[in-house]
């Protein structure tokens, strides 16, 4: 296991498999993630403009860099479908090695 302490995994959800694919792509293709994970649909509830709502939405897993951060939240801001999208960064503190060098390889690239 390496140290990985500029990698991150960032968090956002979408409401459909159509604007997931859409996002994932968008973020793979700039360079801004070097993978991205599509999970669901998934169930969310949360309040939104004074009231509880429910949704059905996927949740994309995104693989990245601190480096990264302020162009890919840039880019969800941009390309988003939601008025105020969810991000998250949660910090990697370690990995394997091999895959660390593969995504430090990929962000490097784009």
């Amino acid at each position: 296991m390496a140290e990985a302490t500029d990698y991150r995994v960032l968090l956002t959800t979408t409401d459909s498999a159509s604007s997931a694919e859409r996002l994932a792509g968008e973020l793979v293709g700039r360079g801004l993630a070097a993978c991205v994970n599509i999970v669901g649909p998934v169930r969310s509830v949360y309040r939104w403009q004074g009231r509880i709502v429910r949704d059905e939405e996927r949740l994309l897993v995104i693989k990245s860099s601190a480096a990264k951060f302020a162009a890919l939240s840039e880019a969800l801001a941009e390309l988003h479908d939601y008025d105020l999208p969810e991000l998250l960064s949660l910090k990697v503190e370690a990995g394997a090695s091999a895959y660390l060098d593969w995504l430090a390889g990929c962000l490097d690239e784009g």
